[in-house]
């Protein structure tokens, strides 16, 4: 059995020597010193309170609790006789009056058996951590061998590539030439098609103009445009003046000139459509005819003399005249002649799909070569973190872990992000990537940092704090936002879990001071 220490109330054993009833009391700040009997007489004789360790005379004094049976506890001096039982031993009410009830052995025994459960968890995350630690190496391991046999397919791809894209400049030279041959040839031919085309459309134009000019003199006017029911726009029975100018531009008169350049684009649609044979093109703009101008639909047949002649080979079955049916007949068959004559000829078709094969076998190549360089750069970037002493962290790269609250869900994936997303819509908050270990010198490992989140309104970058624990299973436990954007995790992992052995001391140690309480005798 240990030995008694005889000691003043309030004084932990560890103070014992300083408080020696044989001679006097040195206050322990060295201010002073006192007859031993000072001691405890509730008057506070030393600056620092020393001499009062079981009063409450000084207020910057502390009280030492034995709680035997249960842990130690220092309070304040202030606590001593104040009603309130605060040691569970109930010796800081001693001359209070108050009925406290010494519960130290069913909170030492309650602890206790906490402090057991919690050694048999850690000792089940320890032997979890141990499997884990193995995995890690595995994984790193496997991830050195890929690297390396990553490097070896780059290299081979790489040379592919480069032999692929020799293959292509070797057939895209004579394919280049023949289709810079084939493109002077098409612009030629296109260049002639137009001038043809313009010469056509020039020579309908004269055409149009002299049989509007009806005295030959080279100038249309009002009376012969009003002559023409071709530019009875509302079909009303008359050509109107009106009518009429609008179709010369708003003149009295219109020269060959102007008609060539400007009027025949207004007259050439109703004066087409009238005879029966106007296709909208394209490329010729439609010209804009007031509402009150615009022509209702065309009748069947003209009602002057351009109408006697076409109405002869009107077809009343299909509201075609013959001539229509010839004309699209024949476009129908240059358009089949169209899309049934190549594009190139044999030759240069052959140049063509010659390059265009070599091209492909070189993209796919390429496509090869970024391919591996893209998953050798990720293996090297995971190969660069650091997962701890022994890789016991590795494992949880690739995994997510979620938690919920009232309003949101949180999501960790370690080593790559935190995240929240609101229950009730849709979309996410980006809270932090992964930035590095935070922990303390001697723990390092107990805490990871994420940053650069997005940016909360007029504040700062998000982020995210994650305190790791040990526990039996990677889970979050709780999350927080202590400071405007700043969110703590609270996460346990057997990654975090220690050796039994390193716990041994600490264990020790409270056992030590808790038995303090069964040596201690009060003078």
């Amino acid at each position: 059995m240990a030995a008694e220490v005889l000691r003043p109330r309030g004084v932990p054993l560890s103070k014992s020597s300083f408080y020696d009833p044989t001679r006097d009391f040195n206050c322990l700040d060295g201010s002073g010193s006192v007859p031993f009997t000072y001691v405890n007489d509730d008057y506070c004789d030393c600056q620092d309170g020393s001499d009062e360790p079981g009063t409450a005379a000084c207020p910057n004094g502390f009280f030492h609790c034995t709680n035997s049976g249960h842990m130690p506890l220092t309070l304040p001096s202030s606590r001593v006789n104040d009603g309130v039982c605060d040691c569970c031993d109930t010796s800081d009410e001693y001359a209070s009056g108050v009925n406290c009830v010494d519960v130290c052995r069913e909170l030492g025994r309650a602890a206790r058996e906490e402090a057991a459960r919690q050694k048999e968890e850690m000792a089940r995350g320890y032997h979890l951590r141990q499997e884990m630690v193995e995995d890690g190496k595995k994984r790193k391991k496997e991830a050195e061998t890929k690297i390396e046999e990553l490097r070896k397919e780059k290299e081979e791809a790489e040379a592919i590539k480069t032999e692929k894209e020799e293959a292509k400049k070797i057939v895209e030279e004579p394919e280049k030439e023949a289709l810079e041959r084939y493109r002077v040839v098409e612009e030629e031919r296109k260049a002639t098609e137009e001038t043809e085309k313009k010469f056509k459309e020039e020579e309908a134009a004269r055409e149009a103009f002299q049989h509007l000019d009806n005295d030959g003199d080279g100038v249309l006017t009002l009376q012969e445009l009003r002559s023409r029911q071709t530019f009875d726009t509302n079909r009303d029975g008359q050509v109107t003046e009106e009518e009429a100018r609008f179709y010369l531009g708003q003149e009295d008169t219109m020269s060959l000139e102007t008609f060539l350049t400007s009027g025949w684009a207004m007259m050439r649609p109703v004066y087409l459509l009238d005879k029966r044979m106007f296709t909208p093109p394209s490329s010729t703009p439609t010209p804009e005819i007031p509402e009150e101008l615009a022509p209702p639909p065309p009748p069947m047949y003209d009602e002057e003399e351009e109408g006697e002649e076409d109405a002869e080979d009107y077809d009343p079955e299909d509201g075609k005249d013959e001539d229509d049916d010839d004309d699209d007949d024949e476009v129908r068959r240059e358009e089949e002649e169209e899309e049934e004559e190549p594009k190139y000829d044999e030759e240069t078709q052959r140049l063509v799909d010659a390059a265009n094969e070599a091209r492909q076998e070189f993209d796919e190549a390429d496509r090869r070569v970024r391919d591996l360089t893209r998953e050798l750069k990720s293996l090297e970037e995971a190969q660069g973190k650091d997962y701890g002493y022994q890789e016991e962290f590795r494992a949880m790269e690739g995994q997510c872990f979620e938690f919920s609250d009232r309003e949101y869900i949180y999501r960790l994936c370690p080593f790559d992000k935190a995240i929240q997303k609101p229950k009730s819509g849709h979309g996410e908050t980006r809270l932090g990537q992964w930035g590095d270990w935070t922990g303390p010198e001697n723990n390092k490992y107990s805490r990871q940092l994420y940053s650069n989140g997005q940016a909360c309104w007029n504040g700062p970058t998000r982020s995210a704090d994650v305190h790791i624990s040990c526990g039996t299973e990677g889970r979050i436990t709780g999350v927080s936002e202590p400071n405007r954007c700043e969110y703590v995790f609270l996460f346990t992992s057997p990654a975090a879990c220690t050796s039994p052995e390193d716990s041994r001391e600490e264990e020790e140690e409270e056992g030590d001071v808790a038995g303090e309480a069964d040596r201690h005798t009060e003078l």
